[in-house]
């Protein structure tokens, strides 16, 4: 009995509503991870990755698709009544396919990789700076030290010898590019991948510049000034324009991106644009009312506490929170009030909160006073049932 095949959408693990580019990325992903060369002697992946490749060949056809839809696997069978009855999979021609999706996973450079050593910007370099949580929130200048490329001075960024020139390359005659074929299951397979002689720049150093070892570049300690804005939060990153490496055949430098590391704060903590802490009240002003001082970011602010406030009450200090990193009003900053018990306490003060206590419900003696009437009470009862047990 043949094995029954599994719906093409469910090999994608995409939804029967995916359009092309999400069909495209899961066939993408599927592919490289189970393509044979990345899987040698591995049956079980070879079989994946041919169903993958058997579904992504009928999901990305419009014409295809629509009569799966309709008629599912019976489409592509002998003898069955969809428009494509008999369809035989291994004549398809795949070499768009795998031109297009294969071209990284071969070395190759696909379409929309640069040709024959055009400008091209350079690489973007990243680094991290750590800031406290008050410079987080009023944001501040820093100063980064890191190691940056320039264009050597000797060869001009060239890589060349001073007197000598580039040479064409002999690999790929200058264009920077290389065509192999390769066998597939599903036939020879044409890829243009990015020449490995010279790095698809079309040219050759014949004789490399001795300062730079034929790199064109000089690695240098430099200083770069970097404005962190009010409001950031830790993991977000401030990008630098052109601070990063240096291009190729003329294009921009890359970027410098620097991500921020907020170090956590004993009292503060962040959520979003606010922040929330916790403050003790002493028993008198919650139970009286009164003034407490409050640390915000700002400094500290007096507070008035309403009579009878109970412990884990919150109030909010409003536009005492972090600015929005995009313009804006400040969050706001929550407080929890915490009711805070004295650990140690005078004879003269204990005495005095015995009165207290007598006076707003004798709660010091409400377990003795329980039993008291609970043994009373029992006493009463059995009074009751000997009674009724003699008739008397």
């Amino acid at each position: 009995m043949a094995e029954q095949k599994r719906d093409y959408y469910e090999v994608l693990g995409v939804e029967k509503s995916a359009d092309e580019a999400t069909i495209k990325k899961a066939y993408r992903q599927l592919a490289k991870k189970y393509h044979p060369d990345m899987n040698p002697g591995d049956a079980e992946a070879e079989k994946k990755f041919k169903e993958a490749s058997e579904a992504y060949a009928v999901l990305s056809d419009p014409d295809k698709r629509r009569q799966y839809d309709q008629f599912g696997h019976a489409a592509f069978e002998q003898g069955s009544g969809g428009a494509y009855s008999g369809f035989d999979f291994g004549s398809m021609d795949f070499t768009d396919i795998f031109g297009d999706i294969f071209g990284d996973l071969f070395g190759g450079g696909g379409r929309s990789r640069r040709s024959g050593g055009g400008p091209m910007k350079g690489a973007n370099v990243r680094t991290s700076v750590r800031i406290t949580f008050e410079e987080a929130v009023f944001g501040c200048e820093k100063e980064l030290e890191l190691n940056l490329k320039d264009p050597c001075p000797t060869c001009g960024g060239s890589g060349a010898k001073p007197g000598t020139s580039k040479i064409q390359c002999t690999k790929c005659g200058g264009k920077g590019q290389v065509v192999f074929t390769q066998q597939s299951f599903f036939g020879m397979v044409r890829n243009v991948q990015t020449c490995p002689d010279c790095q698809g720049t079309g040219q050759m150093i014949k004789e490399k510049c001795p300062q730079c070892s034929g790199t064109g570049y000089i690695g240098s300690r430099k200083k770069i000034q970097v404005s962190i804005p009010a409001g950031i939060d830790s993991g977000q990153s401030i990008r630098i324009r052109e601070k990063g490496e240096p291009g190729t055949a003329g294009g921009p430098r890359g970027d410098l991106l620097v991500e921020v590391i907020v170090q956590r704060h004993p009292i503060f903590q962040r959520q979003d644009v606010h922040i929330y802490s916790t403050v003790p009240v002493s028993f008198a002003v919650a139970a009286l009312g009164g003034e407490i001082m409050i640390d915000t970011v700002d400094g500290k602010v007096a507070y008035t506490v309403k009579a009878g406030t109970q412990t884990d009450t919150r109030i909010r200090l409003k536009g005492k929170g972090v600015p929005s990193l995009h313009g804006g009003q400040r969050g706001d900053h929550y407080v929890t009030l915490v009711l805070q018990v004295p650990e140690k306490l005078p004879a003269e003060a204990k005495d005095l909160l015995r009165r207290f206590d007598e006076l707003t419900g004798n709660s010091l003696k409400a377990v003795e006073e329980y039993t008291e009437n609970k043994a009373g009470g029992d006493k009463g009862d059995k009074k009751k049932k000997k009674k009724g047990f003699f008739g008397n």
